[in-house]
């Protein structure tokens, strides 16, 4: 970034810091590098910020991962009285999307139709299809398929929000029809088969997902993914297939993943399935070694066919290799450290002088001796 700062102490020096066009530059070349505090402060020296200004740092922040901060500059902007243009609308609402903020998304959709007209969002694709995401993604799947219905132009994207969108908040037979329509005018894309898949498990459609994931590779020479996988074993398990999910993970020309094996885990401890659960335990052990809950979970199975010693001698290991909490106190010049599984009876009797010295003290500020009553009893039975 040597080069971006020279060029940025130059600008200064010739005094073009104040002129927006050589701002806008700066500040991309800050945040296209990542520096976004650098951009910021190019742009705070700015006496004159335009549209285009205020856009080029809310992008940069929606960019980098900073969405709330991008809607906080979004709604600064218009209390600078700065009308956004379209691309500052277009990435205001992806960061509703990032968000789930539902409400400024739609308070967005209404100021473009108060402003610009419906027409403008039939005009713009990009537009178009951040709001179909952004309603689709956070749940207002009417909403989307609104403007998806009147859309003029519909490209991959468009297609797989609304696949997505049904797929994650129903109805999940809609997804498919979707899909459905879709291979008439467009080539699906990995995403679309991933929302089709989602669709089949939320329905509980097997003999469909097998068919979907068959036909990715076949038909279109889209290899699936992780995602594509993990979401056939999800399904097969809630469905109880457990030996099927198994057969799945062990045949897939992909490395399955901790998360995977977990599903399949965590539907076997379900069900009492003790020997896919070992198996899976097994897997886990080598890919995420040493993590309680997985453990937990083969107990839990052991506890389900009543086999007590087993689940016994397990969790003994998890309390074993469990790290214990702990908290620090602090008494005059002495700090002392308590864990959970300490107890407190290496310093008891301290400790009872402790509480005695502050329930004397209390006495004598307040005066009620029958309110602060104090036996060595009261400690023990506590413990």
């Amino acid at each position: 970034m040597t080069g971006g700062a020279q060029a940025h102490s130059l600008v200064i020096k010739l005094g073009y810091n104040a002129n927006p066009y050589l701002a806008t530059a700066l500040m991309s070349l800050y945040s296209e590098a990542g520096f976004l505090d650098d951009a910021h402060k190019v742009f705070d020296e700015l006496p004159n910020r335009t549209a285009v200004c205020w856009t080029s740092l809310i992008s940069a922040y929606e960019r980098h991962g900073h969405p709330r901060r991008a809607l906080e500059l979004f709604r600064q902007m218009q209390l600078d009285n700065v009308e956004p243009d379209q691309v500052a609308i277009t990435v205001a609402i992806s960061a509703c999307t990032h968000l789930g903020a539902l409400d400024l998304g739609s308070w967005i959709y209404t100021y473009i139709c108060r402003n610009w007209g419906k027409e403008s969002i039939l005009e713009d694709l990009i537009l178009q299809n951040a709001l179909i995401n952004m309603y689709a993604k956070c749940g207002d799947v009417k909403a989307a398929r609104c403007i998806f219905d009147i859309a003029k132009k519909r490209d991959i994207t468009t297609w797989t929000s609304m696949v997505m969108g049904y797929a994650l908040h129903g109805p999940a037979i809609e997804a498919l029809h979707i899909f459905d329509m879709m291979e008439k005018e467009v080539v699906p894309n990995h995403v679309a088969f991933l929302g089709a898949l989602m669709a089949c498990n939320h329905a509980g459609l097997v003999d469909e997902a097998w068919r979907y994931l068959g036909r990715m590779e076949k038909e279109y020479g889209i290899k699936p993914k992780i995602t594509h996988f993990g979401c056939m074993v999800d399904m097969l398990c809630r469905m109880g297939l457990l030996e099927d999910a198994y057969r799945l993970i062990t045949d897939m020309p992909i490395k399955p993943n901790a998360m995977i094996w977990r599903t399949l885990l965590g539907a076997c401890s379900d069900s009492g399935n003790i020997t896919l659960a070992s198996r899976a335990r097994a897997c886990l052990a080598e890919l995420e070694p040493g993590y309680a809950g997985d453990d937990v979970a083969i107990s839990n199975a052991y506890a389900k066919l009543g086999f007590w010693e087993q689940k016994t001698s397990v969790r003994a290991r998890v309390r074993r290799r469990r790290q214990p909490g702990c908290s620090l106190i602090e008494i005059g010049s002495r700090t002392r450290e308590f864990a959970i599984s300490d107890g407190i009876k290496c310093e008891h009797n301290e400790l009872k002088e402790i509480i005695k010295g502050l329930t004397e003290n209390s006495k004598s500020l307040l005066g009620d001796s029958e309110n602060f009553t104090f036996s060595s009893g009261d400690l023990d039975g506590g413990y």
